[in-house]
């Protein structure tokens, strides 16, 4: 039986499990970042590897507007929830990793959680436009984004500064323009910073361990960067 909702106003659709609105429980909109300092990480894996689990630094943990807490992963050309990952090789989430006690869990750290509600209910801005900025973070993983002409034949790799949340739930990896820098240290929010996603030879966010690989030109780290040329 499928019933229609057509025509009729949704926030008087109260779920009977959470006591909340249908149409909160279905905004997955970003509202409050908490970055992570502990080194947890994501456990992913994929078809190719058989049983083999491969691992991320989580870069932050993000309340959405439904209440829910989720980490967060540079990941390709985006930076996304850890449980919605896909990779090239139909790669899926396994859990989050603490490496420090060798335990696999699957719920967002409860000190993150109150963390994250606790700000977000403290800094409760009114923006007006989509494109407000909300928050910004610093980098603590050491992220860098890639930029490369169509065709890879001239690659350059720049460090993320810090991520930006704006008003409409987007998060921007900002790196530095070069020739607009005043002063050092660049810090978040200075105004050399600009937006990764937002340049037309903007390509992959990777983490420092793989960047590295790509600036000495180790053989695995090029031919990973050809598989992702294939697949896109």
């Amino acid at each position: 039986m499928k019933t229609s909702t057509d025509g009729h106003n949704m926030d008087n659709v109260i779920d009977l499990f959470s006591g909340r609105p249908y149409t909160s429980l279905s905004d997955s909109r970003i509202i409050r970042l908490a970055p992570e300092l502990d080194g947890l990480e994501m456990l992913y894996s994929n078809e190719a590897s058989g049983e083999k689990y491969f691992s991320l630094k989580v870069l932050c943990w993000a309340l959405r507007a439904n209440g829910e807490v989720v980490g967060l992963v540079p990941w390709l050309d985006d930076i996304i929830a850890c449980p919605d990952i896909e990779d090239p090789l139909n790669g899926t989430w396994e859990g989050y990793y603490d490496p420090g006690i060798d335990e696999v869990f699957f719920e967002a750290p409860i000190h993150k959680v109150v963390e994250v509600e606790t700000a977000a209910e403290y800094y409760d801005y009114e923006c007006e436009q989509p494109n407000d900025i909300v928050q910004e973070i610093p980098d603590m993983i050491g992220t860098h984004a890639v930029m490369a002409d169509k065709d890879f034949k001239s690659l350059a790799l720049k460090e993320v500064v810090s991520w930006r949340l704006h008003n409409d739930g987007t998060v921007c990896g900002m790196v530095v323009d070069e020739n607009k820098v005043e002063s050092t240290p660049i810090l978040p929010g200075d105004s050399c910073l600009y937006p990764a996603q937002s340049q037309e030879d903007f390509r992959y966010f990777f983490q420092h361990h793989i960047a590295n690989k790509i600036k000495s030109e180790d053989p695995e780290a090029l031919a990973a960067i050809s598989l992702l040329v294939e697949e896109s």
